[in-house]
């Protein structure tokens, strides 16, 4: 009877034989072709001081005019003139390629580290990712929500360094150290054709250092991963960070080929030449490798904390006002 029993129950032997093709496989190509229906939705915000490429680099890095400027421009006064405080400015754009929609939000905060007190000047810009996040929740706890609720969270920062070759200044870490526990912060090294190669090695380890001393916690962060070959990955994507970046949107010609460079006295910069810059690699991670990533982060992390605690402090007050109405 035991027997006979192990043979029936032991999930290490029963074998179902399949008599025809029963598609399994195909769950794959089910999801694909529902996300394509839906399309994609990637919001980047770009943060660092005026002058630095930010519209330039983010145009660069899509293809497209995707980007405001950061300054404003008068009709009386050409020139070109700097908002007096911090202001944050969101466009959006959706993108197609090969049949895949991406609706593209670039939300950009001109005015940041521009003057000479800079006291607090971070705080728009985490209301303002405070805000997408409690839009979410608004829409998430509705009794009738809707069947996809629209993403504006903001999934990925790119701060922009000053190529000054010094290291950090006080204001870039005052800005990465109250932003890394609420949204993916990216450093980058902006206009780093400015640095000769040296430069731009011995400037990137300073920066490393301030980072560690300051216990700054830069995407990809370590202490999420599990996998093995996530954990390879990502240690190499440490080690080129923060990328060493240059911006064009304007195309030349080399041996033929049509490539984005800027043009100088001394020759040609080529914006997606490792030999040149590190503006291949950032590509690369942020759409290429670690968008849907860069996603996931914020929803089952810098989301769910915000979550946590916006939900924990409102049953706090509830429960107040119940001990209240009893006295």
């Amino acid at each position: 009877m035991s027997e006979a029993m192990a043979e029936t129950t032991n999930w290490g032997r029963l074998q179902t034989e399949v008599k025809g093709y029963v598609g399994i496989d195909t769950i794959q190509e089910q999801i694909r072709k529902k996300a394509l229906k839906r399309g994609f939705e990637f919001n980047v915000m770009v943060v660092g001081s005026s002058g630095l490429g930010k519209s330039t680099l983010v145009n660069t890095l899509f293809k497209a005019k995707v980007s405001r400027r950061s300054c404003m421009q008068s009709e009386k006064d050409p020139a070109l003139i700097i908002p007096k405080t911090v202001e944050v400015q969101s466009i959006s754009h959706v993108i197609e390629e090969n049949g895949v929609r991406l609706k593209l939000t670039v939300t950009d905060t001109p005015g940041f580290g521009d003057h000479i007190n800079n006291e607090n000047c971070w705080l728009p810009i985490l209301e303002y990712i405070n805000e997408q996040y409690e839009k979410y929740l608004s829409e998430e706890i509705n009794v009738s929500r809707k069947k996809q609720i629209p993403d504006s969270r903001v999934h990925v920062c790119l701060y922009f360094i000053a190529p000054t070759g010094h290291g950090l200044k006080p204001l870039d870490i005052e800005f990465m150290k109250r932003l890394d526990k609420v949204v993916n912060v990216v450093p980058i090294i902006a206009k780093a054709d400015t640095l000769t190669i040296e430069e731009r090695e011995h400037f990137k380890a300073r920066i490393k250092q301030a980072l560690n001393e300051a216990d700054i916690s830069t995407y990809p962060m370590k202490e999420l991963e599990t996998d093995e070959e996530d954990d390879n990955i990502n240690t190499r994507i440490r080690d080129q960070m923060p990328f060493a970046v240059v911006g064009s949107d304007k195309s030349h010609q080399v041996d033929g080929k049509e490539v984005l460079g800027r043009l100088t006295n001394w020759g040609l910069i080529e914006v997606e030449n490792h030999n040149h810059c590190e503006f291949a690699n950032l590509r690369d991670m942020l759409i290429r490798t670690h968008l849907q990533d860069l996603k996931d982060v914020t929803h089952c992390i810098h989301y769910e904390n915000f979550r946590f605690e916006r939900l924990n402090a409102r049953k706090k007050i509830d429960k107040g006002e119940d001990q209240e109405s009893r006295c």
